[in-house]
């Protein structure tokens, strides 16, 4: 029985990649296909990055060939390979679109030091909130601070910072998008790039360009570190994101409800699959407190997220509480951690960025100060939310 390469084709199109919806085929793994009587020779770009991956998609695909009518022996060699002993995991993960290209790319962001992905299984946990506020804390730090906002079905980091009127402008030298610069850090976002009113409806493909683009062709200059604002979820931009560059980490927002908790293991689960420490969990809304009396109410309940933390063995970063000047502040385009009050919401913020920075490797010498540890930087910022010139106390 003679066999055909679309029968070859369409067997291997029944292989997905793990983790995307279209196939092997589609997305370019496949590189060439030979027929010599019963004998099937396939050769594929595995992904180096994912070495649980390859290792699928090499049994899978073996498996849909021997399902081929007249098909008795089946051979599977790298690209550029020769014979299955010589069967390396080369090449970098396809993606799902040729302009976000493949795998780790170096010449995205080379001068930025640590990338961290702000995110969260569901929305309307305050994700962006944290994100921004976190971003602003990491500046007052006297860290070299960006704030990407990946969001893109939703990006509300313009609103936030008041910037929602502005549009980029280009470096002529570079060519280059120049990031806008406010409250000591630089932000971009694909809201920067649309009309506020519109939607953007946008498949997969388009996402991952997108942010790609985002990362690429902004001059971003040194960062210490680069906060990434995420899309809820863990789809499409989480995956190009950990595949693209290289993270040292992703903060998981949720709220004390066990649907939102739930949601948060789900994308706890998510950056271990894709191999991205998880730095820690966040509980947002955590608890209200009363303006007047003091009296403390668990709206959403408490305590959910430090249970899941200590359960799912990631560090609890801490709570943030549910306050009325959260909401106006990120309306009135500056965000709460820009602020001197003494209160419990502009300390939460504080202290989160203060305790991820030994989880990312960083202290005071490090930073855009160039002050030596000992210096007293941290205890410096520490004192800018406390009223008076009296000592911190922790």
């Amino acid at each position: 029985m003679q066999i055909s390469e679309q029968a070859v084709l369409d067997a291997l199109r029944q292989v997905p990649f793990p983790g995307f919806k279209r196939d092997v085929v589609s997305l370019g793994v496949v590189r060439r296909v030979q027929i010599e009587g019963a004998t099937v020779r396939v050769e594929l770009d595995l992904p180096a990055d994912n070495a649980d991956a390859a290792e699928v998609i090499e049994r899978q695909s073996r498996e849909a060939l021997r399902a081929v009518p007249g098909v008795t022996a089946v051979e599977m060699r790298r690209a550029g390979g020769s014979g299955s002993a010589a069967l390396k995991l080369v090449g970098p993960a396809p993606q799902e679109t040729a302009a976000a290209g493949g795998g780790l790319d170096p010449r995205l962001i080379p001068k930025v030091r640590r990338v961290i992905a702000v995110a969260s299984g569901k929305g309307g946990v305050g994700k962006s909130t944290v994100a921004v506020n976190l971003a602003v804390s990491l500046g007052r730090a006297g860290v070299r601070t960006g704030l990407l906002d990946a969001d893109i079905y939703g990006p509300s980091i313009p609103l936030m910072t008041g910037l929602q009127s502005e549009r980029p402008q280009i470096d002529r030298a570079t060519q280059r998008i120049v990031p806008f610069e406010r409250y000591g850090i630089r932000l971009m976002s694909l809201g920067f790039f649309v009309e506020p009113d519109s939607a953007v409806i946008w498949r997969g493909p388009m996402v991952m360009k997108a942010i790609d683009q985002l990362l690429r062709d902004v001059e971003w200059g040194e960062l210490d570190v680069l906060v990434v604002d995420m899309p809820p979820g863990t789809g499409d931009a989480q995956l190009t994101l950990s595949q693209r560059v290289r993270l040292a980490g992703a903060v998981i927002v949720t709220t004390p409800q066990d649907v939102a908790l739930a949601d948060a293991i789900k994308g706890v689960a998510m950056f271990r699959k894709v191999g991205v420490e998880v730095l820690g969990i966040v509980e947002n809304m955590s608890f209200f407190s009363c303006p007047h009396c003091g009296e403390r109410t668990d709206i959403f309940g408490h305590g959910g997220g430090r249970a899941q933390a200590e359960r799912l063995g990631v560090p609890f970063l801490g709570e943030v509480p549910l306050e009325a000047a959260i909401r106006s502040s990120g309306d009135a385009g500056r965000p709460v951690a820009t602020s001197d009050d003494d209160s419990p919401v502009v300390r939460a913020f504080h202290d989160l960025a203060l305790g991820l920075l030994p989880a990312l490797g960083l202290r005071p010498a490090d930073t855009a100060s160039g002050q030596q540890p000992g210096d007293g930087l941290l205890e410096r910022f520490r004192r800018v939310w406390r009223r008076g010139d009296g000592p911190a106390t922790d």
